[in-house]
């Protein structure tokens, strides 16, 4: 996938960097994987906003995306790669042997006509899921179980990875994208390759507009607003406010936010890269 800049025609193309479809094969979702989406605006039962920048955009259909891979012996052809409009990720339709259908996260390199398998004994190819106890260490993996049975957790967004380092006992040794070293059971599974679309990091999007169609509203800044409205609001002038923080008061710089007794804890051997 590439992204292509193009030419400032208009303010909104002037700094535009548009992705490029080219991988897209079908602009028609099956229709007995998807449903409707209801959009909330970011309030609740009640009708009170608790999530503040959300509203309007686009209407969309959910993709049922199946993250278990749990159909183990059976080929599946890839049928088509589409877009989805609920992730960065491409997604390609799988079509099994015994006549069933199903979404996946597109890994990169997939190509309508490949077939994938997935399920114990299963060779390392990209888009095969395997069990960790059986991936060849070294190997780049994406669709990453926590607890064994549950789907992928991990490294499901455009252009995510992780590599299997080591395995020892009842658990593997994965490194993620931000550096850190983490112990996962080897009874959890995972795909082979990385996951498509890595160049949407380089999207830009060009006009406020575009914002609004994927559902974005105007983001006040704190310091701007009023002392009853945030920590950093008030004062004469351009006062900032004091120290970065969130609207309940969270520093955004510098404080620890991960709990101290989380039971993952245990499983992280090495911090993430300052």
């Amino acid at each position: 996938m590439a992204v292509r800049k193009l030419k400032p025609m208009t303010p909104g193309t002037r700094y535009r960097v548009a992705p490029v479809f080219d991988e897209i094969t079908s602009s028609t979702p099956e229709k007995s994987l998807t449903k409707a989406v209801h959009r909330n605006g970011g309030r609740n039962n009640s009708g009170r906003m608790t999530i503040r920048n959300v509203g309007g955009g686009h209407k969309r259909k959910y993709r049922a995306i199946d993250f278990k891979r749990d159909k183990f012996g059976i080929p599946a052809t890839v049928k088509t790669i589409e877009y989805d409009p609920m992730r960065t990720a491409r997604i390609a339709l799988l079509f099994y042997a015994d006549g069933e259908k199903r979404y996946i996260i597109a890994p990169e390199g997939v190509k309508v006509g490949d077939t994938l398998v997935s399920g114990p004994g299963v060779a390392p190819e990209v888009g095969n899921t395997l069990l960790l106890s059986e991936i060849p260490l070294g190997t780049i993996i994406h669709n990453v179980e926590l607890k064994p049975g549950k789907g992928a957790s991990m490294a499901r967004s455009a252009g995510a990875y992780v590599q299997l380092m080591a395995r020892e006992g009842k658990y593997a040794t994965v490194k993620l994208p931000s550096g850190e070293m983490r112990l996962v059971l080897v009874t959890c599974l995972a795909t082979i390759g990385t996951v498509s679309n890595g160049d949407h990091m380089n999207v830009r999007l060009g006009k406020a507009g575009r914002n609004r169609w994927l559902g974005r509203r105007p983001r006040v800044r704190g310091v701007a607003m009023n002392p009853v409205d945030h920590p950093m609001g008030g004062g004469e002038g351009k006062s900032s406010g004091g120290h970065p923080r969130s609207r309940n008061g969270i520093f955004a710089k510098g404080q620890k936010t991960r709990t101290p007794k989380k039971y993952s804890n245990k499983l992280i051997i090495g911090k993430k890269k300052k």
